[in-house]
């Protein structure tokens, strides 16, 4: 056997270990298997489960239609793995090649894959955190136990944090039919990811659902009574809420703390790797035997000046895992990239928000279709002189005419002259994002400067 000959059964062959048994775990264990990957293939994951689906964990499970046991995700085909569940990743050893696990055992690999994901970001005040009826909402257990609390019918629900998750959560409660008071420090839900222009929009909805909307505060203590249960919270503007369940809903915090002291480019942001999913050390070298797929991820992207994003959306983290598992079987020159243009969607009061690019990087917005006002339209994003975002709500037969915009670096604004006009503005405004110096718990795309090897960020608890 000649050189690549040897070289192509040991990429078919081996030994790989993906850590994180969640969507993107999953789909690149299917994809290596069908790229012809005969090795051995270990899957790690820290909850006991199999695979499933989270964006039913906030609408369906919590409205009762489907109990958390039925998320499990759809199999493409069987995979032949040793799914090691319940035994969370505690450190890597890449001289070694080594993952280390909970349970003392360790796991060799010639090719990892890591796919850790994201966890819910804890109220800050332990004690505060642990009384009765305070909840986060990321996983299936978590869903299981919160659901289980609105069946009940508290009294009133408080949902800290306006972002996507915490609006869906609002909208459950409502569709329930139960009181419910959003805290959210920013001056509108979903400005930190859709900015003020499209925020305005979003508080109209909440209102008009029936939910008691408090922006521009935070929350400064949850109290708690003489049983140990959560009775209510303390606002900034000095303000009481009395509920018996609080959710905290104040964005992810990306599972990257095991890998401490690895060599890996990890932080706050995500572990760094370059468009194939190589993972970068932290000296910005890029590695040729670790990659990275999912919400933990951190790459660079050509569409949106080469800066790295974080995405937290299922479609990157399907895309991204299948990209990232046909590279490390194949040759260089058989490597694809990874350029999947991000894509969210949210359904909550009734409305279904559908968003492509980056709408965060956007310096401007412009109503291109429909009315604020009916909360059935698009708008689009501008940076730079150039299309980077759009958003639709109720209107997302447009969204991949926009998609092709921002894949051709269209001009902003954009002309269409032969497409629906809106029936209210049609000019460019200020789009109306925060400070980013400010954080929001909105964001599902962060974007986090060009260095890979950038570990300097960390989050500084206080307020939420």
């Amino acid at each position: 056997m000649n050189r690549d000959g040897w070289l192509e059964q040991l990429r078919r062959e081996g030994r790989i270990v993906i850590v994180g048994a969640s969507l993107a775990g999953l789909r690149a264990a299917e994809t290596l298997r069908d790229g012809g990957f005969t090795g051995s293939l270990t899957v790690v994951g820290d909850e006991p489960y199999g695979p499933y689906d989270r964006p039913p964990l906030s609408k369906q499970v919590l409205l009762g239609l489907a109990s958390a046991e039925q998320t499990a995700l759809p199999r493409r085909r069987e995979v032949d793995a040793h799914w090691r569940l319940g035994n969370a990743a505690t450190g890597l050893d890449m001289a070694a090649h080594r993952v280390r696990l909970a349970d003392g055992d360790e796991v060799e690999y010639d090719r990892l894959l890591i796919a850790t994901g994201v966890r819910a970001r804890p109220w800050p005040f332990e004690a505060q955190a642990a009384l009765d009826g305070v909840f986060v909402l990321r996983g299936r257990d978590d869903a299981a136990a919160l659901g289980r609390r609105l069946a009940a019918g508290p009294r009133r629900v408080l949902v800290i944090g306006a972002g996507f998750t915490g609006s869906e959560i609002a909208s459950a409660c409502r569709e329930r039919g139960l009181p419910v008071t959003v805290a959210e420090r920013g001056s509108a839900p979903l400005v930190g990811a859709l900015g003020g222009v499209i925020g305005e929009v979003a508080s109209r909805m909440h209102v008009d659902a029936g939910v008691d909307l408090r922006c521009s505060v935070t929350v400064t203590a949850l109290e708690g009574d003489a049983s140990g249960r959560v009775r209510a919270a303390a606002l900034s503007d000095g303000t009481t809420v009395e509920a018996d369940v609080v959710v905290v809903s104040l964005g992810a915090i990306r599972n990257t703390d095991w890998l401490a002291g690895s060599g890996l480019g990890a932080g706050p942001r995500g572990i760094a790797c370059d468009a194939g999913c190589r993972a970068f050390d932290v000296r910005g070298i890029v590695t040729d035997d670790v990659f990275v797929a999912g919400d933990v991820a951190r790459s660079p992207h050509p569409l949106f000046g080469y800066q790295f994003l974080s995405l937290e959306h299922w479609g990157n983290a399907v895309a991204q895992a299948e990209i990232a598992a046909h590279n490390m079987i194949n040759a260089a020159s058989q490597r694809l990239p990874h350029l999947w243009v991000p894509a969210f969607w949210s359904s909550q009061f009734g409305v279904n928000i559908k968003s492509v690019g980056v709408p965060s990087m956007g310096e401007e917005i412009m109503v291109t279709q429909g009315s604020l006002a009916e909360r059935r339209f698009a708008a689009v994003y501008g940076h730079q002189g150039r299309v980077i975002g759009a958003v639709t709500f109720d209107h997302g037969r447009w969204l991949q005419f926009y998609e092709d915009l921002i894949e051709r670096t269209a001009p902003f604004p954009p002309a269409f002259p032969t497409m629906d006009r809106p029936r209210e503005g049609g000019e460019p405004r200020p789009a109306g994002f925060p400070d980013p110096s400010v954080p929001t718990h909105g964001p599902t795309v962060t974007v986090s400067g060009y260095s890979p090897a950038d570990r300097t960020v960390g989050f500084t608890p206080g307020r939420a």
